[in-house]
This record gives C-alpha cells, sequence and structure tokens, in this order.
C-alpha cells in the first residue's frame, strides 16, 4: 500500500486476529479513500484500530456484528468508515 499513488475511493480491510498494524492504517490516511471498510474477527482489536482510524478523520457510519459460526464464540464485525470534513 506504500507505493499506491492513485486516487482510491473505498479500501477493504480484513485484517487477522492480530487487527492492523499502525502503519498500515497510516497507509490507508495517506492514500485518504472516501471510505474504509474495515472487517474484524477480534472484538479485543476493533477498538484500537477504530481508535487509531479516529486520529486519522476516519468515523465509523455503521458497526454491524455477524454470527458467521454458529454455536461457537466467534464473530465477524463490519464496519463502514467515512473521512469526516473538517
Amino acid at each position: 500500500m506504500v507505493r499506491i499513488d492513485e486516487p482510491i475511493d473505498v479500501i477493504v480491510l480484513d485484517p487477522p486476529r492480530s487487527g492492523c498494524k499502525k502503519e498500515l492504517i497510516q497507509a490507508c490516511s495517506r492514500i485518504s479513500p472516501r471510505e474504509i471498510v474495515y472487517v474484524s474477527c477480534n472484538p479485543a482489536t476493533l477498538p484500537r484500530d477504530l481508535a487509531l482510524f479516529g486520529q486519522f478523520g476516519y468515523r465509523p457510519l455503521l458497526i454491524q456484528p455477524i454470527d458467521i459460526f454458529p454455536r461457537t464464540y466467534h464473530v465477524e464485525t463490519v464496519v463502514w468508515m467515512s473521512r469526516v470534513k473538517d
């Protein structure tokens, strides 16, 4: 992502359970997409990553948990974010 220099409207991220690295979130912010869709499989790392995106001006518009693994404790959460205009 560091080498992308074209305009991008939407980025879709589906990180591992450890969440996104700060460098990836910074790279996404540098690209400055209008929207980011973040798919999280770990409710523990999701707030940390959303806070980092918030530091770069992105705010959640919709947060939707999805139980795609019934009868287990796993849950996926889809977050639709948009950049807040100053």
